[in-house]
């Protein structure tokens, strides 16, 4: 298991290296290929020619691809100067460079931002995953009654709903309509709980509605198919009781798609929600991406692109680690 972990770990730093890779030249290259000159993005076109040639030289842009490239990777564990002359500026650690628009460290708005998203993620997924399994169980258990046919139409209109449509219409009933829900302008680590739990309480159930409808679904087709196999037979022959043979033999069987799907599913959340994140004004990772593409700020879209690219990665070696806890056959593999 220590061996096979530490491979794992090394695919994640290769597969991040690649991401970031990819993401830095497609970012900015394609500013010089249409003809921009990043140094005016960060500066301003007001700015003279002499102060924008002086951050270039700051901002090492008159260097080979690959040489921005090992600096930037390099100053996120080890911070980074920006150096014009006598003119420096020091990065600290991890440093993913200075905002466009706010000219402030990256990881200052990354880090403010980073709690709102792991705050959503982690309240939705709670919801979606328990009542998307729950109601596949009982629908594949009771399969063609009213439950089962009430359950699925409910769960495919759940996915076919947009976040931003079931959005709005929870806040203009539950806020603004019945004032039961009160949403807070911002939020922040000083904030207390019931805060907290107030602007969060309607993004966790409108975004939990639209994944549980999808883990509904996924849950009574695996359920249904489990249910059909040999050793389901089997441990029923055995006397075993029907809810011992469908918690430990059908669910637990059941639970590696999903265990599958869900890793995919936190992981991208993790990157941030950006429908749920821009219909509530939540300042996640999400909203923060959307801010910078349209303030053209690549450096903070980088940023986000990373923290994405590493949540995914993790997400999916915890649901490998994970296989072995559900499924034995998968230790004795």
């Amino acid at each position: 298991m220590l061996a096979y972990l530490i491979r794992r770990l090394i695919a994640v730093i290769i597969m991040v290296l690649v991401v970031l890779l990819a993401t830095f030249t497609v970012f900015f290259m394609l500013p010089k290929w249409a003809g921009q000159d990043i140094a005016v993005l960060f500066a301003g076109k007001a700015t003279g020619a002499e102060q924008i040639e002086g951050i270039r030289t700051k901002l090492g842009l008159s260097d080979p691809l690959l040489v921005q490239f090992w600096d930037f990777v390099k100053g996120i564990p080890m911070g980074r100067d920006y150096a014009n002359g006598s003119d420096v500026t020091h990065c600290p650690a991890p440093c993913f460079g200075y905002s466009f628009r706010t000219e402030a460290p990256v990881w200052e708005t990354l880090k403010d931002a980073l709690p709102v998203t792991g705050a959503l993620a982690a309240g939705a997924c709670v919801l979606w995953l328990a009542g998307g399994v729950a109601t596949g169980v009982v629908s594949a258990l009771r399969r063609g009654t009213i439950w089962d046919r009430a359950a699925m139409t409910t769960a495919l209109g759940g996915v076919s709903l947009p976040v931003f449509f079931t959005g709005m219409i929870a806040m203009g009933v539950f806020v603004h309509n019945l004032g039961w829900v009160k949403i807070a302008d911002s939020l922040s680590t000083d904030d207390s709980i019931d805060v907290w739990f107030q602007t969060l309480i309607l993004p966790w159930i409108v975004l939990a509605f639209l994944n549980a409808a999808m883990y509904a679904r996924l849950t009574r087709a695996t359920m249904l198919e489990v249910l059909g196999e040999d050793y389901i037979r089997t441990a029923r022959a055995k006397g075993l009781t029907e809810g011992v043979v469908i918690r430990k033999h059908a669910l637990r069987s059941a639970m590696t798609p999903i265990l599958t799907v869900f890793g995919l599913d936190l992981g991208v959340l993790m990157g941030g929600a950006v429908l749920t994140e821009s219909t509530f004004n939540l300042p996640g990772l999400g909203l923060e991406a959307v801010r910078a593409i349209s303030s053209k700020d690549l450096p903070v879209i980088l940023g986000v692109t990373l923290c994405a690219a590493l949540a995914i990665a993790v997400a999916n070696l915890v649901v490998d680690l994970l296989y072995a806890v559900i499924d034995p056959r998968v230790r004795l593999g």
